[in-house]
């Protein structure tokens, strides 16, 4: 039965897309099949893995006005291990074609309950929003994953994050946990990096992953490429922390 992991944050530029094309590369070269499901309008963790997203005719949007099933609209094994179910533009205007429909809040979930026993990880890349699409993403988890960038302002949003978490846990999904918090873009150099981690580990009750993700060039260019970093630069450091965090993701075992 797949692991259903929603990647959120709703601050902007914090890594999410990074993260979760990586980490779905990262737990397919453990020979784990994901699904990575692309929510966010932006069309990014599509792009990311090369996929021309302005020229698919089957979308999620497609999904979620009932065109088309989740299975009709998945590109299957775009790399080894890794299908996709993809986003552009589109799914911008889902929030307006859903006023008034019943039970909107669950689409995904009714559709991703078909297929998710066909992989090991689906993986739910969210908007940097708390909308229409998050909620789905969440009624549809099993655990909320939530990048934080190493910067002053790391905990801001996230008290809000985690107060949306509990709400979709009290009235929309009673199994929803909290994954856990990865830290991005952290520089070692820097002692405010260290402050940040330090700061969070001792005032958050949640899980936090001991992985940190590094800032690193090599990560940022990957996805003008279409690749992820364990294809673009197999040995960085960004690609061997990746390779960690998937570990610890498929080891934790305390949810």
């Amino acid at each position: 039965m797949g692991r259903i992991i929603a990647v959120a944050n709703q601050k902007g530029g914090v890594g999410k897309t990074t993260t979760t094309i990586n980490i779905a590369a990262a737990l397919a070269e453990k020979k784990k099949k994901v699904l990575l499901i692309d929510m966010d309008p932006q069309g990014n963790s599509t792009s990311g893995f090369g996929v021309e997203k302005n020229e698919l005719e089957k979308t999620i949007y497609e999904v979620f006005l009932g065109e088309y099933s989740a299975k009709d609209c998945i590109l299957e094994n775009v790399r080894n291990n890794v299908s996709i179910l993809p986003s552009n533009v589109d799914l911008a205007a889902v929030e307006i074609e859903l006023i008034g429909v019943e039970n909107k809040e669950f689409i995904l979930r009714e559709e991703i309950e078909k297929i998710k026993d066909t992989y090991d990880f689906i993986l739910i890349d969210c908007p940097p929003s708390l909308n229409m699409l998050t909620v789905n993403a969440m009624t549809t988890a099993d655990t909320v994953l939530v990048p934080i960038q190493c910067e002053y302002y790391a905990l801001e949003g996230l008290s809000q994050l985690i107060h949306t978490v509990n709400l979709v846990k009290e009235r929309l999904n009673p199994q929803l946990e909290m994954e856990g918090v990865v830290f991005t873009m952290f520089d070692s150099r820097t002692n405010l990096s260290m402050q940040v981690v330090d700061n969070v580990r001792k005032n958050l009750k949640e899980h936090v992953y001991k992985t940190l993700i590094p800032r690193n060039i090599r990560l940022a260019e990957a996805p003008s490429y279409g690749m992820p970093i364990t294809e673009y630069d197999s040995r960085s450091s960004g690609a061997e922390s990746y390779r960690a965090l998937a570990k610890e993701i498929i080891n934790r075992k305390d949810l």
